[in-house]
This record gives structure tokens, sequence and C-alpha cells, in this order.
């Protein structure tokens, strides 16, 4: 039997190819079991199918075509339509040796709605909402700095309508200057409109009409002695310069995307900077799924059809190599966006840098990929499904409090990122204030110390903030959040499940009625465990060490007043803690510098009850 005959054995490609048309349209291989094996496009169906018989193939395709059944056949109008229907073949059957985008979800964006005190908010899903939405952003951490840093600029609530309708006073954001306080009546409606529309023009991209208007409102306040109100207006000045130096790439006003694609160990990274009106609103990395011995100008290609046919595609999109079908793709944007859409591979100055510092981010993200340890990727992905998540969580924190009895109650928290626990960002908070036992309170406290600190930017906000406790504990978490005004965190509780074994967790989330409860074998339940045991482990470690302390700890040290060289001279004269302990209030006070009252107060401290 021949190479060619042994090869594709299973189908008789000949007599195929002879009924086969030279029109444009999408072919389907399936193998035996009906399973598709490949999508492809074509301009001639009958010159492209034919190739796979014809030509010198590479081992792969060798192998996908010796599985071939039978090919599936849809004729269309032209090589445009064709394109489009590939692509919804590729997303809804996912055939196993095409390049498959596998986080094709929607892109989050800042939305401004529409009413007498607007609320700037993430939003992620259809734009169903009255308002204005801002973006995409290529991500949720990113979409979360831009809100941080315009509760600095501008003072516009973040909080959600129903806190906002049922506020009787001011929350914390007034009290740190975060905003208003439109809730009750502080500020006019002409007035809140003001920092609204200077909010907007600034994700707008028009940063330098913002200065303009504020400068000019300086002036004006320096005019009329109005000092105080003038030096906020130079702080924010100051501020949006510092962030346009950061955030504004030069020479660029329009939107464009920055696409590269590097492909190493047949594993496919591309990386896509997204610039909407002159601003870099940051980068996100992909990770397609790609056939071995693919190349980049072929998975750039397919990246570029799955990411953008329906979605919004910018005027100019850069890329580090020629993709293939470009003419065709630039095509079928221009018509989907109704204007001149441009793949462009060839640039200089300014934009040559920003292709090569794209290239480096998607070489970087690759190694890392490459290097993963243990396989934390896999989890982070498989979390990702679980809690039916958007995108992969990039950041997460986990809270447990740790006391004995009440006593030296200590709150830890960890965070993890997708190279495993990220230990310097790791806090503690000492428990005070609260009645001993009372693990709400002790939770609220340590959440509100930690994301007020977050919120004045002094940290990051995660993608999930995991709990650990049921119901309750997640419910005395959303408070804290909302209070603090903190929108785009995933809560999630993380109750110990029957006789509180391992492996019967049960996850709650705000807006489910009933628990999610992982096989003990899930990836994603590892990674929780992990996370929540790292808290656990440290909030003991922190309590015991807080505790064993305070035991340690000379009861003079607790008397104020008594500082290290009066201390010195009761245990000169006394001999040592033992002989202050026996002597009276009159032994006391004889010692030069302690007066009767703080002998008194020497004299209880050792003789307390309890």
């Amino acid at each position: 039997m021949s190479a060619e005959s042994s090869t594709y054995s299973t189908f008789d490609h000949k007599a195929f190819l002879k009924t086969l048309t030279n029109l444009p349209g999408v072919y389907r291989m399936l193998d035996e079991e009906g399973n598709i094996l490949y999508v492809g496009k074509a301009r001639d169906l009958k010159r492209r199918v034919s190739s796979y018989f014809s030509r010198s193939l590479n081992r792969r395709i060798q192998l996908m075509v010796s599985k071939i059944n039978t090919i599936e056949v849809t004729v269309t109008h032209t090589e445009a339509e064709a394109l489009i229907l590939e692509n919804n073949l590729i997303k809804s059957l996912k055939p196993r040796y095409n390049v498959l985008l596998r986080d094709d979800k929607s892109y989050p964006y800042i939305f401004l709605s529409d009413e007498d005190f607007p609320r700037l908010a993430f939003h992620r899903g259809p734009r169903r909402l009255k308002g204005r939405y801002f973006g995409p952003y290529p991500n949720a951490g990113s979409m979360r700095e831009t809100l941080q840093l315009m509760q600095k600029l501008f003072p516009i609530r973040q909080c959600e309508d129903a806190f906002f309708r049922n506020r009787s006073r001011p929350c914390l954001q007034y009290q740190i200057k975060r905003c208003t306080a439109p809730c009750v009546d502080l500020v006019s409606v002409d007035d809140y409109a003001a920092d609204v529309e200077d909010a907007a023009l600034f994700l707008d991209g028009k940063t330098s009409e913002v200065i303009n208007s504020l400068v000019a409102k300086m002036e004006a306040a320096s005019a009329v002695l109005e000092f105080e109100t003038a030096a906020r207006y130079r702080d924010q000045i100051a501020t949006l310069q510092r962030v346009q130096e950061r955030q504004y790439v030069s020479g660029e006003r329009g939107n464009l995307d920055i696409v590269v694609c590097v492909v190493k160990e047949s594993t496919a990274c591309v990386q896509v900077f997204f610039i909407r009106n002159g601003r870099n609103l940051g980068n996100k990395a992909f990770f397609p799924k790609a056939p071995e011995d693919e190349g980049e100008r072929s998975v750039l290609s397919a990246f570029l059809a799955q990411y953008y046919l329906d979605k919004p595609v910018p005027q100019e999109i850069i890329v580090n190599c020629r993709p293939d079908d470009q003419r065709l793709l630039e095509e079928v944007f221009s018509r989907q966006e109704k204007r001149q859409i441009s793949i462009k591979n060839q640039v200089r100055s300014e934009r040559a840098r920003w292709l090569k510092m794209a290239v480096n981010n998607a070489e970087l993200a690759l190694s890392s990929r490459l290097a993963s340890k243990a396989g934390i990727q896999k989890r982070f992905e498989a979390l990702q499904t679980a809690l039916m998540l958007d995108e992969t969580p990039s950041r997460m924190e986990c809270f447990d409090i740790s006391h004995t009895g009440g006593e030296k109650t200590v709150a830890s928290c960890v965070v993890f990122d997708q190279q495993g626990p990220l230990k310097s960002d790791y806090r503690r908070f000492n428990i005070e204030g609260i009645q001993g036992g009372d693990d709400y309170a002790a939770m609220q406290q340590a959440l509100n110390r930690r994301y007020s600190r977050i919120q004045a930017g002094e940290g990051v906000l995660p993608d999930i903030l995991f709990i650990d406790g049921g119901k309750g504990q997640l419910n005395a978490a959303h408070q804290v959040l909302e209070e603090l005004a903190v929108g785009g965190v995933l809560l999630v509780g993380v109750a110990k499940g029957v006789d509180r074994k391992a492996g019967l967790e049960q996850l709650f989330l705000l807006e489910k009625e009933t628990p999610i409860i992982l096989p003990a074998d899930s990836p994603a339940l590892h990674l929780i465990q992990h996370i929540r045991d790292e808290s656990h482990r440290f909030a003991i470690t922190g309590h015991r060490q807080r505790r064993d302390k305070s035991r340690k700890q000379s009861p003079l040290e607790a008397v104020p007043g008594i500082g290290p060289k009066r201390r010195q001279k009761l245990l000169k004269h006394f001999g040592g803690i033992q002989g202050i302990a026996r002597a009276g209030i009159e032994d006391l006070s004889r010692i030069d510098g302690i007066s009767a009252l703080l002998a008194q107060q020497i004299y209880e401290a050792f003789h307390a009850e309890g």
C-alpha cells in the first residue's frame, strides 16, 4: 500500500474533490465519530481543500488529514462572509486543530449613570443602562485602578444606588474627601454636575481641557481670597499633570490597539495594549490554544478574527508580524465598524518603541507561563470556571480571625497571585475595642483598616476576596466594602462542611441562595484550600506571638507614667519584680519620682483580681 493511500484510506478525497465548487465558503473536517477536527474558510473551496491532499504537509497536518472521515461544506457569497461564519463555528465547536481563543469574555467598562447625582461604577456585559460607558479596559485590575484614581481626582460617588438612597449621614468617603455627600444634600446639583463634567472629559482623554478648567477655577478662587478652595484645585491640577505624564502616549490622540504574538515551545502568547483617546488603559496577555508547529502569523490572524469580530474595533491595530488574511481582516472589520480600519506592522519612532515594549511583555508572560509552579495556572483557570468569572483572577486575598477565648484577637490577610503566595503583601491586624470573641466585629475592623488604606492609594484591590466563614461573615464583609465604596471585588465565603472535613467546603456568594460545593479533587478547590489554610496559619502565628508577648510582659509596662528610667529605679531599689510585688503603697511612694497616685496604680497592677 502506498504512503498516500495509507494516509487517506478512510476518506475518498478524489471523489469528494470532483463534486466541490470553486466558490467561497467554509469547510468542516470530521472524524469517523462525527467530532469536528478543523474548521477553515476559503476564497476557492476546491483549491483550498485540494491542497490538503496534494502538497507536502507537516506532521501535524498529516495526522489531522489521516483522521478525516467526511468533509462538510457551506458556500457563502463572499470570502468576508466565510471569515465571519468560520469564526462563529470555531467559537461554538472548538475544533481540536484550530487556534482557539480561550478567554473570549466581555470586557469591563467604567459606567457613568444618567441621573441628578450620577454614579461611577464597574460594568461588564450588555450596555443597556442609560448613561455613558468608557473603555473597554483590558481587565478588571486596570479598570479598578482607574476608578481608584477617579476617587482622588473627582469627588463623585461610586456607591451602589441602594446604599446611596438610604443614607441619613455622610459615609466615610465624605470624611476622607473622596465624595461630596450628595446622598444627604451637602452638594448642589450644579456643583456636582461640574465635577461629573470634568470626570467625563478626563475619561474621554481630554485632560488638558480639564486642567485648563481647573486653572481658571483656581485663579477665580484666589481672586476672592478663597485660598483653601484654590489649594484644592492646585493639588488636583498637580495630580492630573502627573497622570498625564504617566498614561498618555506621545503623539497619539485616537484609538489603537497594539497586538503582538510570540510562540515558543508550542505555546503562544498574544499581548494586547489598549490605547483610547491617546491614553494607555493597560495591557492583557492571552494564551490561545494553538496546534503544534503553528506559526506566529497564523496564530495572530486567528486571534484577530476571534477577538474583534462582534467587538468594537479601534481605528488602527499595530502588529509585530503581518497576519495571514490581513487584507480580508481589514475589509471585514471596516464593514463591521462602518469606517476604515487598518492593520499595520511597519511603524516608526514612538510607535516602534511601544511595539517593542509589547513584544517584551509577551516574551516575559510566555516565559512565566512556561515556568509556572506546580500547575498553579491550571488551578486559577479551574477557579475561573468554577465561579463562572469573565476572566482568570490575577490577585486574591483571604482573611481569617484567630484568638483564644477572645484574648488578643489577630486578623490575617494573605495575598496570592498567579505565581502563588505573595508574602511581601501579607498583613496582620491586632484587633482592639471589640467584645472578646466577636468574630464579625473583628472581621469588619480588619477589612475596614485594610481597604481604607487601599482606597487611599496604599495598595491594589484584589479580584477575589475570600472570607473564612459562611453567610454571616460574608454579609459583614459586604457591609464594609459597601461603606468604603469598593466595587468590582468578588466576595466568597469559605465555610467548612460537614464534620469540618477538608474537601467538603461550601462556597457562599452574595447573589446565590445555595452554596457551591466543588468535587474533592477539583483543582479550584485545592487552590481555595491553599489560600484559606495559609490565612489560617498566618493568623494563628500572629495570635500566638501577641498572646505570648502579653503573658511575658511585666505588669510595670502596663502602668501609665512608668518609663524605662522609673522602671529601672524600682527594680534596683526592691531587688526585682518579686520585691516590687510584695511592696505596699507607702513603700512605693518613698521612691523619688513616684507619687502617691502612681504608687497606687503600681500596687493595683500587681494585685488586681484575675
